[in-house]
């Protein structure tokens, strides 16, 4: 039974990394000199707003599977606080991080009409680092990378995340830039 548990978790978290893959490349994307064709694109802003309904199902799937799997040993507690597993402390603590930070990013985003623009899009940016925590996660405790296909598109979807994220914040650290 644990097999099934393990594979579960495996699927569902693949499903979660590339769901939030998608819903940073569609956020970020539009919003830079490269592609900024596609602002105004009613299709990448649905894919945008959509993507994250598939994540939060798949990361649930995830986290459940895991803590049917008597294999995994995760507990109730590995969920939320970060690096007290008995075992690979630093990648499924990042695991943890990236849920917590997902958890943040949403629930912000929820309350988008409490906050003013420029607060809300603070806490939104914080997508970038639950991003590069579930890279990492990934990286150090995903099996999955051995295969060709599921390590080129990871790689390639985190290389195309890094390249925008830091075009973005080049454009917003230029002193030159004039704010109107």
């Amino acid at each position: 039974m644990d097999l099934f548990f393990w594979e579960i978790a495996r699927a569902s978290g693949l499903a979660a990394y590339a769901a939030l893959c998608i819903s940073v490349l569609s956020g970020l994307a539009p919003r830079t000199q490269a592609l900024s064709f596609l602002a105004n694109n009613r299709a990448v802003r649905a894919l945008h707003d959509w993507t994250p309904w598939i994540v939060i199902p798949a990361a649930l799937v995830h986290i459940v599977a895991l803590l049917l799997d008597a294999t995994a040993r995760i507990g109730i507690l590995d969920v939320f606080v970060p690096f007290l597993t008995s075992y690979g402390q630093l990648a499924i603590g990042l695991g943890t991080i990236s849920v917590d930070l997902l958890i943040v990013v949403l629930v912000t985003t929820w309350l988008r009409r409490r906050f003013s623009n420029n607060a809300w899009q603070w806490w939104h940016r914080v997508s970038y680092l639950g991003f590069g925590t579930m890279f990492l996660h990934a990286m150090l405790s995903g099996t999955d990378l051995t295969s060709p296909v599921i390590s080129v598109l990871s790689w390639a979807s985190a290389i195309g995340i890094a390249y925008y994220a830091l075009e973005r914040l080049g454009k917003a650290l230029n002193p030159t830039r004039v704010r109107t």
